[in-house]
């Protein structure tokens, strides 16, 4: 196994009515970093990639995001001690963060900065997520009008269709911009995933995204389109974390895994199960089986339609 660690990192005055996004929270940030150099030099056969932020410069992000120099400072900082063996000479630094903010976005990311730390990094690690974009960028998920004559399934799968090209797409921005500046790094998929079930702007009554039988699409086509590419897809995430939105159990940032809580494997991985590749295994003392019990008919009974053009909700 090999982890990619992640170091958080966040502004001065992170998550109060006051965020200095020029400024960082150099104590919380000093203490990330050290504990990554120490787990790094303590498992160099384990730990693989350090990451310095996780979607720390995007600026959705607005309780902590900063800016890319305070990133930048510290993959210099990392790259050093790896020049002067103070780290394994293997170890790729890198940051994870959206792609709007590796240049795929609009003008205000497109700063110098960025294009050191372009420059710096072992390679781009972009985070994608056609899933939220279902809800705030909508277009590319509506299907034509004329789609209202094909079936739920078929529905379904021309939207992932469209949710796979929209991750390209942003992939082809990021690498535009990084062609602009004469840079030339590699770019892999840090963080990807779709969720199975929302209460609220992706389920029912939203955009109609979160469902088993669309997670199972969107993976498999990431996985064919990443693998066909020679890149790694770090897909987000192997169980479902009840714990992230506590206050509403059918929130979905609770609902990302391949799992379910207790170890039920989702649609995504019933042929696993049937493979028999985790025989012998359990979580919390049960055994892994299929969602649904397995049965594909009740399973589409939660299928969501995705709506077409002039239309949010399912038929």
């Amino acid at each position: 196994m090999y982890v990619m660690l992640g170091a958080w990192i966040d502004c001065e005055n992170a998550w109060t009515a006051t965020p200095n996004h020029s400024a960082e929270n150099i104590a919380g940030n000093t203490a990330e970093i050290n504990a990554a150099v120490r787990m790094a030099n303590a498992y160099p056969d384990i730990v693989k990639i350090i990451a310095v932020g996780n979607e720390a410069m995007v600026h959705w992000a607005a309780s902590y995001y900063v800016v890319p120099g305070v990133i930048l400072q510290w993959v210099n900082y990392l790259q050093d001690l790896k020049q002067r063996g103070a780290l394994p000479a293997d170890l790729w630094i890198t940051s994870s963060d959206n792609f709007a903010s590796w240049g795929g976005g609009d003008g205000s990311y497109h700063l110098p900065d960025l294009n050191a730390l372009l420059q710096a990094v072992d390679y781009v690690s972009m985070h994608t997520y056609p899933f939220h974009d279902s809800h705030y960028n909508p277009a590319y998920w509506l299907g034509a009008p004329e789609e209202t004559a094909l079936s739920a399934k078929e529905r379904a799968e021309n939207a992932m269709q469209r949710a796979a090209l929209y991750a390209q797409s942003q992939y082809r921005q990021v690498a535009a911009y990084m062609q602009s500046q004469g840079i030339s790094k590699p770019i892999h998929i840090g963080e990807t995933g779709w969720a199975t079930v929302c209460g609220s702007l992706y389920g029912p009554n939203g955009s109609q995204a979160a469902d088993e039988y669309k997670q199972k699409l969107y993976y498999d086509l990431m996985r064919d389109w990443t693998s066909s590419a020679g890149m790694s897809c770090f897909y987000f995430e192997a169980f479902d974390e009840q714990w992230k939105d506590a206050h509403d159990p059918n929130g979905s940032e609770n609902h990302f895994g391949l799992f379910i809580i207790d170890g039920k494997a989702k649609y995504v991985l019933w042929d696993k199960v049937d493979e028999e590749k985790f025989k012998g295994l359990s979580r919390g003392g049960n055994p892994i089986t299929k969602t649904y019990d397995g049965n594909m008919e009740r399973l589409l009974q939660d299928l969501l339609t995705p709506p077409v053009t002039g239309s949010n909700t399912a038929e």
